[in-house]
């Protein structure tokens, strides 16, 4: 989906800390090419690591958008080290938009590299808007691979019919990520409420509506990031791959 712009924790990672450390770029190695990636690091050693997927590029999404740096602070406030990727061919990253499946190799790359740097550590996804897709097509691959998904958080996701010449079919995800969170704007001007409740219906997965948002959530950032938080201070469910 595009773009018009930029109490006490039952689990192990930490609360919330007010203290952030600086945004750096590194490069990471991705199919494509060199990609470019925005790492926000907590005070401490990290309890878990985060890959966050920005909106689409073609209307100027970038990992620098205002929503997933919400969902990058909030994150790391519980003690994750976050990676934000430009995708293939967005900022200094090498290679060319290749419509979602591309995008979503680049993310794997990205969980593949901190997987290597910290071995053991939860790992949580989010994602806004078309990022929220790409997630989509990218989790089987990390079920597959035995990977563990701690958390996943879909804002914004785009599925079903939004205009005459654009749909999108966005896989399910309960069986890999059961406790997945699901964030919509009550007034989502380019994602209809309706097709996300349809596309969640059959997965039995909750929708958290952020009443009177639209799909940028402008004004509601406060809210989301509400959202995110209560739901980082969950426990996963137990039976998660």
């Amino acid at each position: 989906m595009a773009s018009s712009s930029p109490s006490s924790s039952p689990s192990t990672l930490s609360t919330p800390s007010a203290a952030v450390a600086p945004t750096r770029r590194e490069s990471f190695p991705g199919p494509a090419g060199a990609l470019e990636v925005l790492i926000d690091a907590p005070t401490g050693a990290p309890a878990g690591i985060a890959v966050v997927a920005h909106p689409h590029p073609s209307q100027g999404g970038t990992a620098e958008h205002k929503i997933p740096q919400v969902l990058a602070r909030a994150l790391q406030a519980h003690g994750f080290l976050v990676a934000r990727p430009n995708y293939r061919g967005v900022g200094a990253s090498e290679g060319t938009y290749d419509g979602g499946p591309g995008e979503a190799q680049d993310v794997l790359a990205v969980v593949r590299e901190l997987r290597a740097q910290y071995p053991g550590l939860p790992l949580a996804l989010a994602g806004f808007s078309f990022g929220a897709y790409v997630l989509t097509l990218g989790i089987g691959e990390l079920g597959d691979s035995g990977e563990s998904i701690a958390h996943l958080i879909l804002s914004g996701m785009p599925d079903g019919r939004l205009s005459e010449t654009l749909a999108y079919e966005t896989p399910a995800v309960a069986a890999i990520a059961p406790g997945a969170l699901v964030i919509h704007g009550e007034r989502d001007e380019r994602v209809p409420l309706v097709n996300v409740f349809e596309w969640a219906r059959p997965q039995e997965l909750p929708v958290v509506v952020i009443p009177g948002a639209g799909h940028f959530f402008t004004g509601k950032l406060p809210a989301l990031r509400t959202a995110v938080e209560g739901y980082l201070r969950r426990p996963p469910p137990a039976d998660q791959n």
